[in-house]
């Protein structure tokens, strides 16, 4: 009489077990890093966000090392008194969505759908986050990139110094386009674009001429340098004339348009400055970075299970 209630306790432990042994697999510890554990879930994690952003097969020892460093990179920035907010970090991830054109929650979404969690990526968005202030707090003064740096830099590249930029005042002006509209509808609009690009021969009578029309928003001036615009944006500026209008580009608003209503050359800083200021950023901070990364290893406690 008693041997079946054992019986069934134990054909109930083992099932248990089973259903348990892959979450406690994921919760084993693999290393140790400086007292802060990285878990088997974490290396299965971040192998495959390695992999999603390289298309290829990454290594177990490199995904290890990864996630040690950013272990080591957080406690350094914790001594130092940098720690990157929850906000930060939020505001990173919706940044990343935004340039994918998803909300959040669907970034979060199509990670979950590739088997990775979003705070898996907010870990490792902490930990470069933190980094990159801690290297920039540290080594702030050896970063800074002077105008001479830049005219060397010109020099070996047989480029003129004095690449010049232009100063743009633009006009935002908007065909309004409500969201559903027919083809046909569309049309329409986009013949009303052309139709005012056609009368718009200066600022002073096109803004004017535009805010009287229905469903055309102007808004209010935008001075950009064109050394801060993307490349096709910039080009196309610089085939517009002073006080015309640009051709229309579909937005989730309607037809966007801009007007140019100055453009002025500014010496100081050229879209060719610009790249080689930031080029030149790039390679100190990367130098930096990986001389204080490895001071920071050799004095790390690295326990392997």
């Amino acid at each position: 009489m008693t041997r079946r209630p054992v019986r069934n306790f134990m054909v109930r432990a083992i099932v248990v077990a089973s259903l348990l042994a892959p979450a406690m697999a994921s919760a084993q510890v693999a290393v140790i890093a400086n007292g802060s554990p990285i878990t088997e879930l974490d290396i299965h994690q971040r192998t495959k966000l390695m992999m999603t952003a390289s298309n290829k097969p990454v290594p177990r020892a490199q995904v290890i090392q990864e996630l040690i460093d950013d272990r080591l990179k957080i406690a350094k920035g914790r001594v130092y008194g940098v720690e990157v907010s929850d906000a930060d970090i939020d505001n990173a991830f919706e940044t990343m969505a935004k340039r994918q054109n998803i909300s959040p929650q669907q970034f979060a979404q199509a990670l979950d759908r590739g088997g990775i969690s979003a705070n898996a990526l907010k870990a490792r968005l902490r930990a470069e986050m933190t980094w990159t202030q801690l290297v920039r707090g540290r080594y702030g003064t050896s970063l800074q990139v002077g105008d001479a740096d830049v005219a060397s830099a010109l020099r070996s590249r047989n480029e003129a110094e004095s690449s010049v930029a232009y100063v743009y005042t633009l006009y935002p002006v908007t065909i309004v386009v409500p969201s559903g509209s027919s083809a046909a509808a569309i049309d329409t609009k986009r013949q009303m674009a052309e139709n005012l690009r056609n009368r718009f021969v200066s600022c002073k009578t096109g803004l004017p001429l535009a805010r009287s029309l229905r469903d055309v928003a102007v808004r209010e001036p935008i001075t950009k340098s064109s050394a801060d615009l993307p490349e096709p944006f910039r080009e196309l500026l610089a085939k517009l004339e002073v006080g015309r209008l640009s051709s229309p580009d579909v937005t989730s608003q309607g037809l966007q348009m801009f007007a140019l209503c100055d453009k002025k050359e500014n010496t100081a800083d050229s879209p060719a400055k610009r790249e080689l200021r930031e080029k030149i950023f790039t390679t100190r901070f990367e130098t930096e970075s990986k001389k204080f990364l490895d001071e920071i290893r050799r004095s790390a406690m690295i326990e392997y299970k």
